[in-house]
């Protein structure tokens, strides 16, 4: 009878789940502390980039708010903003800069917390064990495809915004895109740009100008603190989790994405959808409030801007209201799907997150993490990359490096008042050992 393995399982300071840009950002900080980790990634280092992005994707904030860690944006044009192939150009620089602990490839089956306030990590090439876990795997795991989409006749071809490519790589005919969040705006504008007929089937996602009063809005706000604001300061507290982000581009040099002004070329709107019965596609038959709202949002920014400039005496040209150039005759509620000629529909409603592989008590009842600035109850165990994880920018390139920053030190300074603790089990074990 062969002896059994005793071997210690392999064992790692810190465990990071995900080698995008979050999981890389705390890599970075972490190797300045000499602090030992792994970053595990399940596929390649920034697949979502290379995998879940459209051809003429290009960023919708520009490119001076680039910031991971030690890797700011130093092209020649900071204001502009940078397309598909130039942002995973930036990501590999960073990536090798980083020169991370990184494993690829390498899936995360489970996490456990143990009785010694260490973490079991199964992974798909093995166990080992952690001081301290953080998830670096952002919130956009399974995309969303409502159960109305059985309905549809299997002669339509349905993606998700994350399978969408260019359009011509989609059937003859009309595409029927739905959502108009940031995705299904942009894949609904490139698509009208390429001449495809397109039906848009609106959300309550609110908008905003790209450029105001001299200006592009996002350089208005950087100077008005709006990208300091820590989660606990915006009216909505942590309610801004839950927001749609705001609807423009980059496209061209950047533009507003107006849903009226492709109304007036072509472009079908109609209101939320809300099912499909016998070959009809069905509506909820507010188009025109779903419109208002978004451009309610719209004034609304320019307004606090139009405010800061007169408080501050700033010299900025003149600005004004948006006005509607048009407006829905209608509500419909109500499209036949062969009649309309729709080939093929492109779900454009978001991603809900997964984090089934997590065995701690740190979700709320919707299946989110409950943290402050990343740091849970559950002593050792963070989260990082997430939307309004503190700040604004926190899921994007321009405020993850603060927020890996903070989590470096908060592991920094776990870690030292773990140290005395964990010399006296060693010796313990040593004692009994003996």
């Amino acid at each position: 009878m062969s002896a059994m393995n005793t071997s210690p399982l392999p064992h790692h300071s810190v465990v990071i789940v995900g080698g995008g840009q979050a999981g890389l950002s705390l890599s970075y900080y972490l190797k300045q502390r000499s602090i030992d980790h792994v970053v595990f990634e399940k596929r390649a280092a920034m697949h979502s980039w290379r995998t879940q992005r459209w051809d003429n994707f290009c960023l919708v904030t520009p490119n001076w708010q680039c910031k991971l860690p030690g890797h700011d944006y130093r092209s020649d044009d900071p204001h502009g903003f940078m397309k598909k192939d130039e942002i995973l150009a930036y990501l590999e620089h960073f990536k090798n800069a980083v020169d991370a602990p990184l494993r690829e490839g390498v899936s995360v089956l489970g996490v456990t917390p143990r009785d010694e306030g260490s973490y079991l990590v199964k992974t798909s090439i093995g166990d080992c064990t952690a001081d301290q876990v953080t998830v670096a795997s952002g919130g956009y795991h399974v995309p969303i495809v409502p159960r109305m989409a059985e309905r549809l006749p299997k002669s339509v071809l349905q993606l998700h915004s994350e399978q969408y490519r260019n359009a011509a790589s989609l059937p003859e005919g009309t595409v029927l895109v739905v959502g108009s969040g940031q995705s299904g705006a942009q894949i609904a504008e490139d698509l009208h740009l390429e001449g495809r007929k397109v039906v848009l089937a609106i959300g309550d996602a609110p908008r905003c100008a790209r450029f105001y009063r001299g200006r592009d809005v996002v350089d208005w706000l950087a100077d008005m603190g709006y990208y300091e604001m820590g989660v606990n300061d915006h009216p909505l507290r942590q309610g801004v989790r839950d927001n749609t982000n705001h609807y423009v581009t980059g496209r061209d040099g950047g533009r507003d994405i107006d849903l009226r002004k492709f109304a007036l070329e072509g472009m079908e709107l109609y209101g939320p959808m809300c099912g499909v019965e016998d070959g009809k596609l069905q509506f909820e038959p507010r188009l025109g409030a779903a419109l208002d709202h978004a451009d309610k949002i719209y004034n609304g920014i320019n307004t606090g801007i139009d405010k800061y400039i007169a408080a501050n005496g700033i010299d900025a040209p003149a600005g004004e209201p948006y006005e509607p150039p048009w407006s829905p005759a209608e509500e419909r509620s109500e499209l036949d799907l062969a009649a309309a000629g729709i080939s093929s529909v492109i779900w454009c409603i978001g991603f809900a997150p997964d984090f089934s592989w997590l065995d701690a008590p740190v979700f709320n009842g919707r299946g989110h993490p409950q943290h402050v600035r990343g740091v849970t109850q559950q002593p050792g165990l963070y989260f990082l990359g997430l939307p309004w994880l503190h700040t604004w920018g926190s899921g994007r390139f321009s405020g993850v490096a603060r927020d890996a920053l903070y989590l470096a030190e908060h592991i920094e300074l776990h870690r030292t008042a773990r140290e005395p603790a964990a010399a006296e089990s060693e010796r313990q074990r040593a004692d009994v050992a003996s």
